[in-house]
């Protein structure tokens, strides 16, 4: 197995993927995932690259490969669910997203999706709750990132007054 090939094939992948080369970034992940057939995220971003093309039972394949290899993996469980939806399979695509909200109650885009089918659906009052509670994580995600930035923000503070006090001397 030649990891650190497939590792570089797959940054490749991720760099057309972020390009929207769908195509391309498919193609280098089929090398990747040849070299390493367990790499989860590749498969997963595979599944990904492939709903982008719609073509959601390949997206399917690849999802259910990826839980094969990691059973609680959130997002392959969410993004089978946007696969499934987009076959109109509203009941498989409902039942990821709440497996996937089960395994990461703080996965803020399995809760929107859900939210979302859920207003598809005409239920109205389950919709609300879940955009409410992404609303909700979103302001705890913001307040995190801020209490982080504080805090990095006082140690570079506290080195630059370490470093100033070293030059006076």
């Amino acid at each position: 197995m030649n990891t650190d090939t497939a590792k570089t094939i797959f940054e490749h992948a991720m760099s057309e993927f972020l390009k929207n080369n769908y195509e391309a970034s498919s193609e280098l992940l089929d090398k990747a995932i040849e070299l390493e057939p367990n790499h989860k995220l590749a498969l997963t971003t595979r599944g990904v690259a492939a709903l982008k093309m719609n073509r959601p039972d390949a997206a399917i394949q690849d999802f259910n490969r990826s839980l094969q290899i990691d059973p609680s993996y959130a997002r392959a469980f969410h993004m089978r669910g946007l696969a499934f939806e987009g076959k109109g399979d509203r009941r498989a695509a409902l039942d990821d997203f709440n497996k996937a909200i089960e395994l990461n109650p703080e996965y803020g885009a399995a809760y929107q999706s859900r939210g979302a089918l859920y207003a598809k659906m005409g239920e109205e009052e389950l919709a609300a709750g879940d955009i409410q509670t992404v609303t909700q994580l979103a302001h705890l995600n913001i307040e995190a990132y801020a209490n982080a930035n504080n805090v990095w923000r006082t140690n570079q503070l506290r080195v630059e007054e370490m470093l100033e006090s070293e030059m006076n001397r």
